[in-house]
């Protein structure tokens, strides 16, 4: 098996496939993990099955854009991928592809969520994962309220929640401020330390005997009778009987060039990580209205999120960044740690409908695809990961991955 992308769904593909008994080799541009599985906010969040296409989003979106500091970004540029990918996105604002991307992702993602923490038992991963739950906290009452109905709507499919009010939130996080309209916490949500989660995946994949080719770009992908035949590198060319697509927000480039329409937009997320404050959250939390994610660990601290659309632009934008600082300064006591780590950012491979493009494709007989997690890729990995061994092997896979097919933007 050869797997085209050492971040998080790659390596998560390679453990599995390695698992069954396959040989397995990945090729990574740079080192494994180091794109947007490095520097997100480690929260695994069955809770999070709704679709970020939800009737409503795009008049949220409109406010946003007339706001330099606003959760999301569409930079100004002229861009026919970046609209059509809008327009698709628009198109699945409504209750009916609302509720079935939310039923096609909460069984992958409650299941992912289970096989993490057995990996990291089993394979004794030092990822500092912990069954925390997640907070989401709001100060505003309407958007509170207006959360705790959606909840009520999307019940028959998502895990378990607690509706918390002021004093019971404070109560269980001393760490934010008062002001607090309520919170929703999901005692089923987890955390672990993401760049130190792919650094044990990848550690474990060798040593099942895997092979990581890292520093190794991907020039071509040719293409022969229906079948991959071989993948140039900038290493040498390779092969394998089976080609998993695990390139992320990378994808468009190579799936056009094999004849394939995976309409993916890279969504720029941006994180700083900082030493430990004294006031530490004890749990992560989602700071609603600014859209911040609090993650702390006992190596670090971690404010994370936004959304920005801006292609592959390889800049940090200072705006951004300060908006996830003023944002933090609204919910809590000590909203920054003593000294900043890192400051970071990532692409995400964001898919119109919100949903990850896995499984087989229609007239290529040798690739599986797995792209397109989104916002969730390290929630879905393992998942992902036991979903592509199950179909590289001919077995039949043991959740139903009809929505998540290639073919749907054909």
């Amino acid at each position: 098996m050869l797997v085209l992308g050492g971040g998080v769904i790659g390596l998560a593909c390679a453990y599995y496939l390695l698992a069954a008994g396959r040989s397995v080799t990945v090729l990574e541009q740079g080192t494994a993990g180091c794109a947007a599985s490095h520097g997100n906010c480690g929260t695994l969040t069955p809770s999070h099955a709704a679709p970020l296409a939800m009737p409503g989003t795009i008049a949220t979106a409109l406010r946003w854009l007339l706001k330099p500091e606003a959760p999301l970004r569409i930079a100004p540029r002229v861009d026919p991928a970046l609209l059509r990918w809008l327009l698709g996105f628009a198109a699945h604002c409504n209750w009916r592809d609302a509720l079935h991307a939310t039923a096609a992702k909460a069984p992958l993602l409650q299941r992912s969520r289970l096989l993490i923490e057995e990996l990291v038992r089993t394979e004794g991963l030092d990822c500092e994962f912990e069954a925390s739950g997640t907070l989401n906290v709001f100060r505003d009452r309407s958007a509170f309220e207006q959360a705790c109905g959606l909840h009520e709507r999307l019940a028959d499919f998502a895990p378990p929640v607690e509706v918390l009010d002021e004093a019971t939130t404070l109560a269980r996080e001393p760490a934010l401020k008062r002001g607090i309209a309520g919170a929703l916490f999901h005692p089923g949500d987890a955390q672990l330390r993401p760049d130190r989660y792919v650094a044990e995946l990848a550690r474990v994949v060798r040593a099942k005997g895997g092979v990581i080719e890292e520093r190794t770009r991907i020039d071509t992908i040719l293409r022969e009778r229906g079948r991959i035949t071989r993948v140039q590198t900038s290493q040498g060319d390779f092969g394998g009987r089976d080609i998993v697509f695990a390139l992320g927000a990378w994808s468009p480039r190579f799936a056009r060039a094999l004849g394939l329409r995976i309409p993916i937009q890279p969504g720029k997320g941006y994180s700083i990580t900082y030493t430990r404050p004294v006031l530490c959250p004890r749990i992560p939390l989602t700071l609603k209205e600014p859209s911040v994610c609090v993650t702390a660990w006992g190596s670090g601290y971690r404010l994370g999120s936004t959304m920005e659309f801006a292609g592959y632009d390889t800049r940090l934008n200072r705006v951004r960044l300060d908006a996830l600082r003023r944002g933090a300064a609204q919910f809590l006591h000590e909203p920054e740690g003593p000294a900043v780590v890192e400051e970071w950012y990532g692409w995400r491979p964001m898919t119109p409908d919100d949903l990850p493009v896995l499984g087989r494709v229609e007239g290529i007989d040798n690739l599986l695809m797995a792209t397109g997690h989104g916002m969730l890729g390290v929630t879905m990995s393992a998942g992902t990961g036991l979903l592509v061994s199950e179909l590289a092997c001919g077995r039949s896979p043991s959740l139903d991955c009809t929505s998540f097919a290639p073919a749907r933007f054909n």
